[in-house]
């Protein structure tokens, strides 16, 4: 389920109906059924001790780690009593096997060097290396992309492709992704689920542009349409080397998508979060509000998450919460100085953006103080902190009732 909702989110739909490998499994016995029959596999008694002698032998003598093949043509009459075998293909014992990749190139194994494959375990259950096959082959599968720390399966693989006398699909083997200090991929360097970027604020369309930007290129186009990296992609123009995940670059991409966004679409994105936020239902004032804020929210936001933090005034109930930087702000004369720009406000005759800035700055003048003396007052009664968006563009998003009804709450006390 975390796949297919990781991949509904990025609205990368799938074809045909799913299948599962647990629900094929009397298929994938099957084949292997038929290769023993055929003599192109054999029962192996082989006991995991004499398994795990045979690797430490191997170690010892400073050969490849390799299954020796001891049961490859002895007759199952000299097997234990009561053992269980596996079933194992029988590799070719010489030549090469070449995997003419469409990344990597031709890349060419020695079959000396490819151990017999299990097809089945001990236990009649098949194993993914056999079982991905036959899917592959019953789905019609035409190409198989897959990080490049697969290579060596695909000579296993060929092998039983052609045991079965199957074409083979076209491999692709594409670098593994790295953290931005180059070495491989993991926890430390940030989310590794789908789900996590969706939470940490990200849009499916940026994630998208910036994954196939990974490894690959388009000249030197940065940001493309869905239907643009659909027309353009291809694997001639897939890298060699690991790419690196850098999550200021995929913050940057999002910020550019943000800004792209339409604003009553990121508006109700962000409806749901607010709406647990604030503890109620957001009403059409509310969600007027937001829109008409959502120029200035999105205008340095890296991520959803942000828009929403730098949205949570818009619905906070009075009077709001103030907090430490925002207390030291608010000064007995910064509570003067309030009380009559309150009074002013009220009586203005417009309220839009220029006659609220060109008040403030006359009462900024009028008082000999400088803008951010009163500026930094207003914003801490109408946002509860000292950061918000322009000032005056904050007083014209609450509105004339509200904005007021903020600063004397402060003013007052």
């Amino acid at each position: 389920p975390t796949i297919l909702d990781g991949l509904s989110w990025l609205n990368l739909i799938w074809d045909g109906e799913l299948v599962r490998q647990s629900e094929r499994v009397d298929r994938h016995v099957e084949i292997a059924r038929q290769l023993l029959a055929e003599g192109k596999a054999y029962n192996c008694y082989c006991t995991p001790e004499e398994l795990v002698e045979m690797r430490e032998a191997a170690r010892r003598n400073g050969n490849p780690v390799l299954y020796d093949g001891r049961w490859r043509d002895r007759d199952s009459n000299d097997a234990p009593v009561g053992a269980k075998p596996t079933v194992r293909i029988k590799t070719p014992l010489e030549g090469n096997t070449i995997i003419d990749d469409l990344v990597q190139g031709s890349v060419t194994f020695a079959n000396e060097q490819l151990d017999d494959m299990v097809l089945l375990r001990s236990d009649g259950t098949p194993t993914y290396m056999h079982s991905v096959v036959v899917d592959d082959h019953d789905m019609g599968v035409t190409h198989v992309i897959r990080g490049d720390d697969h290579l060596n399966n695909a000579a296993r693989q060929k092998i039983l492709f052609d045991a079965m006398n199957w074409d083979m699909p076209a491999f692709a083997h594409i670098p593994l992704i790295h953290g931005s200090d180059g070495a491989k991929m993991s926890k430390r360097h940030g989310a590794i689920g789908v789900a996590e970027y969706r939470e940490d604020g990200y849009l499916p369309e940026a994630m998208r542009n910036y994954l196939v930007r990974l490894g690959w290129s388009h000249g030197d186009d940065e940001l493309f349409t869905t239907e643009q990296a659909i027309e353009w992609f291809d694997l001639d123009h897939v890298g060699r080397s690991a790419s690196r995940f850098d999550i200021d670059k995929l913050q940057s991409v999002n910020s550019r998508y943000i800004q792209i966004s339409d604003n009553n679409f990121l508006a109700n994105m962000i409806r749901g979060p607010l709406t647990e936020f604030c503890g109620r239902e957001l009403d059409t004032v509310d969600m007027d509000r937001i829109t008409v804020a959502m120029p200035e929210l999105k205008k340095r936001a890296k991520t959803i998450i942000q828009i929403i933090d730098n949205a949570k005034f818009i619905v906070s109930k009075r009077p709001i919460e103030i907090d430490n930087n925002g207390t030291q702000i608010i000064t007995g004369d910064a509570r003067s100085l309030l009380h009559e720009l309150k009074i002013i406000l009220n009586e203005i005759s417009q309220w839009d953006l220029d006659t609220i800035e060109s008040t403030i700055r006359e009462f900024a003048t009028i008082k000999n103080i400088s803008l951010s003396k009163i500026a930094q007052p207003i914003r801490v009664c109408l946002t509860g902190t000292t950061t918000s968006p322009g000032i005056f563009e904050v007083l014209l998003i609450l509105g004339r009732e509200e904005s007021i009804g903020r600063i004397e709450d402060v003013a007052r006390h």
